[in-house]
C-alpha cells in the first residue's frame, strides 16, 4: 500500500467511488481505522461494541463513498459520517437509553450558567470521565470533538450540519450539563 502513501484521501475517494475498488478503499480504511474506532468507543464505551460499530461505519462509508463530493477534507466528512451513525445507532438502541440521573439533569440546566473553558480543564480526569457517561451521548460528543479532538468550529459546522450560532449553543448547553453532572458526583 505504499504506492499510495502519496494519494490524497480526497483523490482515493474519488476513485473509490467511481471504481469500488476495494484495495483503494483499504488503504484509506488503514488511514482511519483508529480515528473511527475511537469515535465509537466514546459512544459506546465497550471494546467489543466499538470494533462491531466501527466494521459497520466503514461499510456503511464504502457504500456512501460515492456522495463524498469533495466540498470538505475527506476526514471531516467520515467523522460526519461517523458521529451520525454512532448517534442513529444509539437512538434505535433501546437498551442504551439515557440513564434517569442525566435525564433529571438535562431537565434541570439553566441555560443562564456560564461554564468558561478554564473550568473544564481543571475538573478531575476520572470524575470528568464518569461524567461524560452520564449525560446524553450527542453532548458527550460534541464537547469530546471540541475539546479532546480540538475540532474547529467551522468543521464541527460542517459535521453537525449545523450554522455557527446553533453549534456555539450546543457547545454552551453540553458544558452546562457537565458541569452540573460533574459538581453532583462523589468519587
Amino acid at each position: 500500500m505504499e504506492k499510495y502513501s502519496s494519494v490524497t484521501d480526497e483523490e482515493l475517494a474519488s476513485i473509490i467511488g467511481k471504481t469500488n475498488d476495494t484495495v483503494l478503499f483499504g488503504v484509506l480504511y488503514d488511514r482511519y481505522e483508529h480515528l473511527v474506532y475511537n469515535k465509537c468507543y466514546g459512544f459506546v464505551r465497550s471494546i467489543d461494541e466499538a470494533k462491531d460499530l466501527t466494521q459497520d461505519v466503514f461499510l456503511h462509508v464504502f457504500i456512501k463513498i460515492s456522495t463524498f463530493n469533495g466540498k470538505s477534507k475527506f476526514s471531516t466528512w467520515l467523522y460526519s459520517v461517523t458521529y451520525n451513525f454512532c448517534v442513529n445507532y444509539l437512538s434505535r438502541d433501546k437498551e442504551r437509553k439515557i440513564s434517569s440521573h442525566s435525564s433529571q439533569v438535562e431537565a434541570q440546566y439553566d441555560l443562564a450558567i456560564e461554564v468558561n473553558d478554564f473550568s473544564l480543564y481543571q475538573m478531575q480526569v476520572n470524575k470528568l470521565e464518569k461524567a461524560l457517561t452520564l449525560i446524553p451521548p450527542e453532548d458527550r460528543m460534541i464537547l469530546q470533538m471540541k475539546y479532546q479532538d480540538d475540532v474547529p468550529i467551522k468543521e464541527l459546522q460542517e459535521v453537525l450540519e449545523l450554522s455557527e450560532s446553533a453549534v456555539k449553543m450546543r457547545l454552551s448547553r453540553a458544558k452546562v450539563k457537565i458541569a452540573e453532572v460533574y459538581n453532583k458526583l462523589e468519587i
